[in-house]
C-alpha cells in the first residue's frame, strides 16, 4: 500500500456495511478517505469510531449517487478540497422488496437502476475525468458487484427483481470501462468484486427467519479484498474477483 499513502480514495455507500468497512480499511492503511452516503449521522458516527490519527485523514460528504448533480458537485468538491480522488470504490447499492410483475412498482424498479447502474456510471465518469485532467495514470476504479451479476441465485420465497439485472449491467459495465480506458491510452485499472451473501443491512432479516440462516461473509472480508486488488503491481489488473462464504449453496 506504500504508493497509496496519503492519496485520496472516494467510497460510496459509506454509511454502513461494506462501504464503512472499506473506509476503515483504507484509512488504516494510510490513505485519505472520503466517505460518501445519504445518511450524514452515520458518516459522523463512522468518523468518531476512528482512532484520532486516522480520523484526521477521513472526510465525508452527503451524496445521493442516484442524483447526477449530487455526484458532479461532490467530485468537484473532492477536486477542490483534496486535489482529487485516485481510487474510487463504487459500493452504493440498494434493493427493493417487490417482484418485476407486481403492479405499481415503477418507482422501486427505477430506484434500483438509478442507484446501482447510473450512480456507478456517474461516479466513475467524474472520477475518471478528474484523473485524466490531473494526468493520473495509475488510478483504480472498483465496482462492488455481486454473484447475482453472473447468475441469478434461487432464493426460496424471494425475487431478486431488478437487483440481479442491475448487477448483470455492472458486469458488462466493467468490461466496457476496461475497453474505454484502453482506448483512452490510460492505465487506470478497473475491478469488479462479486461477493456472495454478506452480513449487512441489505440482507432482509425477515427472509432469514423464513428460510433459515445462510453462510455469510463479513463486510470486512470484502473490504480486505478491495485493499488487495488495489495493491497489485502496475502490470496486473484483477478484472473480476468472486468471493463466497464457505458453505454457500448458490
Amino acid at each position: 500500500m506504500d504508493r497509496w499513502t496519503k492519496r485520496v480514495a472516494a467510497v460510496t455507500g459509506a454509511s454502513s456495511g461494506i462501504g464503512a468497512a472499506c473506509c476503515k480499511e483504507l484509512v488504516a492503511k494510510g490513505m485519505v478517505v472520503v466517505g460518501l452516503a445519504r445518511r450524514e449521522d452515520r458518516l459522523k458516527e463512522l468518523s468518531q469510531q476512528l482512532p484520532p490519527d486516522q480520523a484526521k485523514r477521513f472526510r465525508y460528504r452527503v451524496c445521493d449517487v442516484s442524483k447526477e448533480q449530487d455526484v458532479i458537485d461532490t467530485f468537484a468538491w473532492i477536486d477542490k478540497e483534496l486535489g482529487g480522488a485516485d481510487v474510487l470504490v463504487n459500493n452504493a447499492g440498494i434493493t427493493r422488496q417487490t417482484t418485476i410483475i407486481s403492479p405499481g412498482n415503477s418507482a422501486d424498479l427505477r430506484a434500483v437502476l438509478d442507484t446501482n447502474v447510473l450512480g456507478v456510471s456517474w461516479c466513475t465518469r467524474e472520477a475518471a475525468c478528474s484523473m485524466q485532467r490531473r494526468k493520473i495514470n495509475d488510478g483504480h476504479v472498483v465496482i462492488v458487484n455481486s454473484i447475482a451479476g453472473h447468475g441469478v441465485p434461487i432464493v426460496p420465497g424471494m425475487s431478486l427483481n431488478m437487483y440481479a439485472p442491475s448487477k448483470y449491467a455492472l458486469t458488462a459495465l466493467t468490461e466496457v470501462l476496461r475497453q474505454e480506458f484502453l482506448n483512452a491510452g490510460t492505465q487506470i485499472k478497473i475491478t469488479s468484486i462479486s461477493p456472495g451473501a454478506v452480513d449487512t443491512e441489505i440482507i432482509d432479516k425477515a427472509l432469514l427467519e423464513k428460510i433459515g440462516q445462510l453462510p455469510m461473509l463479513r463486510a470486512e472480508d470484502v473490504a480486505d479484498a478491495i485493499s488487495y486488488c488495489i495493491q497489485t503491481p502496475p502490470n496486473v489488473q484483477i478484472h473480476e474477483l468472486t468471493i463466497k462464504p464457505i458453505g454457500e449453496h448458490f
